[in-house]
């Protein structure tokens, strides 16, 4: 017997659920109305699905969660239900390589972070790790939802733990579109890098209102926690950007010069660039009078594939330069002194810019670079009061733990504490070079001589002739490389111009290299 075929009741066939599907998802697409979003607009913001388009490969971008909404019905949410709720998640490619993205939608209750949000960037992140995707947060947000109480804070609890499992696992990107206050901000703070938009973005524990009310101090938002601040100030932010497009043009780049996750290698470009090139301007850089400076990004411009160096912390501790950068192709963590700031002496704030870099590209297994011209550790009460020892400490700490191939070059000073935590033989650097103006002393020759011969001096009947043969006999024994050389605490000594097909051979060498280290649950950095 054959039954007869079900007639679709009215509205519920299935033509009539494809509409309603298309329906809801057109509706997802309206975010939190046209009025919100044409106030999103008018800030010269762009919505949190404008802002996926922008960033990801052209229609590559899959959306998970669409239609979650949250549970609360008090102080009157029930009637503030938006489907999605107010973040829009799910996975896509940039230039052909996946990742994942949450970006939070501020035409949605303010973007505010909710138990629904919190458990979709979760369950985001879970993704990530088990499939070892970078995850990038598009941040814009007045912060923890107020009406859902403990829940949103909840909420933030387990996002804050999902990032910490991460660290050193996938690589995470917070970009700042837009306000980030209160709790919100440490989610961006446990992340590797942190991108900032001039005009829009904002990150501070406590707004400007309430430090008025507690210090009695006046200050704008840009003042307290904008991108100039973070950038170049606190350190909070490693890249600055005029405005939303060259935030996301920014976050690509970044990812072309990192892997997936810390089990691949970071990705091999096309060689452009003549590995033998050999540039003979450097081989009269270094300046005679070794106090008087020159520019380490010419170096770095010289030496590394032209035009791959891609800065980090930029505006931060400039007498320092970290970033990264190719050679013949294969990406790379760039250290370098630059005496062009402060002589390139070392501080609180350039200890703890380089030994974060460093950290980052020993567990994402990106080779180092270190070129160094550091006079030392800068001197100074208020230096030894901030914890100088604990902070240069980290440096020390960073290099030793490292484990990635690295190479070193001495382009002039390296005296004392210094030459030690900058990638020195000692600390398992793996190839240490040098340029002919290298310096590899204690100290300099002027400070070595009034402490070695003071009483010699006084003596004299000629003190400042005796003082100046002294200097230069000091300098004929420490302020050459070949000493050093000649000790096994520097391979070799290069021609500046030979600095770049030295560097790529090494870096073959060492492509394979394999380090057991002791078994134990983590080191004590001091932090």
């Amino acid at each position: 017997m054959t039954l007869p075929e079900k007639k679709d009741t009215a509205g519920t066939g299935p033509i009539d659920k494809n509409k309603d599907l298309k329906s809801r998802r057109q509706k997802l697409l309206e975010g939190g109305g046209e009025q919100r979003v044409k106030a999103q607009h008018a800030k010269g913001k762009m919505t949190a699905r404008e802002r996926i388009d922008q960033l990801l490969d052209r229609g590559s971008f899959q959306e998970i969660d669409p239609y979650w909404t949250h549970r609360h019905s008090d102080f009157g949410m029930a009637e503030k239900q938006h489907a999605g709720d107010s973040v829009v998640a799910g996975f896509g490619k940039i230039d052909g390589r996946m990742v994942c993205v949450y970006a939070q939608d501020f035409t949605v209750l303010g973007g505010s972070f909710s138990e629904v949000q919190g458990q979709k960037v979760a369950k985001l992140l879970d993704l990530a790790m088990e499939n070892g995707v970078p995850v990038i947060g598009l941040m814009d947000s007045v912060g923890a939802r107020i009406q859902e109480g403990v829940y949103s804070l909840a909420a933030f609890a387990e996002l804050f733990w999902r990032n910490t499992q991460a660290s050193g696992v996938i690589p995470q990107i917070s970009v700042m579109l837009g306000p980030c206050a209160g709790g919100s901000v440490y989610s961006p703070g446990l992340t590797d890098f942190v991108v900032m938009t001039e005009g829009t973005s904002h990150m501070f524990l406590t707004g400007p209102k309430v430090i008025e009310t507690v210090t009695g101090e006046q200050v704008d938002l840009d003042s307290l926690g904008g991108a100039q601040v973070h950038n170049a100030i606190s350190g909070v932010a490693h890249f600055n950007a005029t405005d939303e497009s060259q935030a996301l043009d920014i976050t690509r780049t970044l990812l072309s010069y990192i892997p997936a996750n810390n089990a691949e290698q970071a990705p091999l470009h096309t060689p452009e660039d003549d590995p033998w090139r050999m540039d003979e301007t450097l081989n009269d850089l270094v300046p005679g009078d070794s106090r008087e400076p020159y520019d380490m990004h010419v170096i770095i411009k010289s030496v590394f594939d032209l035009g791959s160096f891609f800065p980090v912390h930029a505006h931060y501790a400039q007498n320092v330069i970290v970033g990264f950068a190719r050679l013949h192709g294969q990406s790379v963590g760039v250290v370098a002194t630059q005496p062009m700031v402060k002589a390139g002496v070392l501080d609180i704030d350039s200890s703890d810019k380089i030994s974060r870099f460093i950290r980052f590209c020993d567990a994402f297994g990106i080779p180092l670079i270190t070129l160094v011209d550091t006079p030392g550790f800068l001197p100074g009460v208020k230096e030894e009061h901030g914890g100088i020892i604990r902070h240069g400490a980290k440096i020390v700490y960073a290099y030793s733990e490292a484990t990635v191939p690295k190479l070193s070059v001495i382009t002039r000073k390296a005296y004392g504490g210094a030459y030690i935590v900058m990638g020195s033989k000692y600390t398992r650097t793996d190839l240490v070079f040098a340029w002919p103006t290298a310096e590899v002393a204690v100290m300099g020759a002027e400070g070595a001589v009034n402490i070695l011969y003071q009483k010699q001096l006084r003596e004299e009947d000629d003190p400042q002739a005796a003082h100046a043969r002294l200097v230069d006999e000091f300098n004929q024994k420490f302020a050459n490389p070949f000493t050093s050389a000649a000790s096994g605490h520097v391979d070799d000594v290069l021609l500046p111009s030979e600095t770049r097909p030295r560097l790529i051979a090494a870096l073959e060498l060492l492509r394979d290299k394999r380090v057991e280290t002791p078994a134990k649950k983590h080191g004590n950095m001091p932090v």
